[in-house]
């Protein structure tokens, strides 16, 4: 999808439903809207003028892992700084910032073209590492992806 601020309701809109389909409290899809929200943004301030932002979506017995990712500027680096990344910090169990390259992100085109990429995880409660055996008795594994 545009990395332009227009188009980030959809992309907060498929978190919350995915995080609603898998039973999250609605504190957590809420926390989960907001923090897709801001990496989403923090992405959409950095990529190439005009390039497509991407947003990867799955499922696990634990939770809901997300990848997001915009083409950049060899050399460009995710902000880590700032009351954004706290905000993500603070919603998200586990937030990642970094570059990439396409060859190295969920639906990239295999190339070595350079990408800023935000990966998180939002654990189902009582499925963080290291807790005592899941609640979950289904397999919640799929995609869905968001791409250009």
């Amino acid at each position: 999808m545009p990395s332009t601020p227009t188009q980030l309701p959809a992309v907060r809109a498929m978190a919350g439903d995915l995080a609603i389909r898998m039973d999250y409290d609605l504190d957590s899809v809420e926390d989960l809207r907001l923090a897709v929200d801001e990496a989403c943004a923090t992405l959409a301030a950095i990529a190439l003028g005009g390039a497509p932002l991407t947003v990867v979506f799955e499922t696990t017995r634990s939770g809901l892992h997300i990848d997001a990712w915009v083409p950049t500027a060899d050399g460009t680096d995710v902000p880590r700084d700032g009351f954004g990344w706290t905000v993500l910090q603070t919603l998200a169990d586990n937030v990642e910032g970094r570059p990439a390259t396409q060859a190295t992100v969920p639906a990239g085109d295999g190339s070595d073209a350079a990408v800023a990429v935000i990966s998180m995880d939002k654990y189902l409660p009582g499925q963080r590492p290291g807790d005592p055996v899941g609640r979950l008795d289904r397999d919640l594994s799929s995609d869905v992806t968001v791409a250009p």
